[in-house]
């Protein structure tokens, strides 16, 4: 269990990346977009992807949404600079299992800040908010393979 020590810089991290997002802007040269929402509480973003062969060149995102949906696809982002699109879909599905209250995944350095988000675990209702950019980004990695803007 976190300690309030670790959970309420776990908190203050989230709010930075919402209210400093990292890559927030359109992407001019995208191979890649993918426009997702969670019409429940009214999240609504879009992935744009600059793939170059087998990895990521650049992230960014435009949207708008609660702390949750914002902070995580900022911090996904970050992570996929420069990824190979297998790492990327790797990162993706251990998300995923953070999310659905895998222990081991929730300690993964390799999620980096993204571990912050584990609390959202305990909360059914919120998994959607958390999961939502990484949603867009598994469905930007199936259709990269035609090359061209979705």
């Amino acid at each position: 269990m976190d300690t309030p020590q670790l959970s309420s810089l776990y908190q203050q991290l989230i709010l930075e990346h919402y209210r400093n997002p990292r890559n927030k802007a359109e992407l001019k040269e995208k191979t890649v977009e993918i426009h997702m929402a969670n019409p429940v509480c009214g999240d609504e973003i879009r992935l744009q992807l600059r793939i170059e062969g087998d990895h990521i060149a650049e992230a960014k995102f435009v949207g708008q949404g609660c702390s949750i949906s914002q902070a995580a696809i900022s911090m996904m982002t970050t992570l996929l600079q420069g990824r190979k699109l297998d790492e990327a879909d790797a990162l993706a599905k251990r998300f995923t299992e953070m999310m659905h209250g895998d222990e081991d995944a929730s300690k993964d350095k390799a999620l980096g800040d993204l571990r912050a988000l584990k609390g959202v675990s305990k909360f059914p209702v919120r998994i959607k908010c958390a999961l939502l950019g990484f949603d867009a980004l598994q469905e930007a990695l199936k259709k990269d393979g035609a090359g061209e803007t979705h």
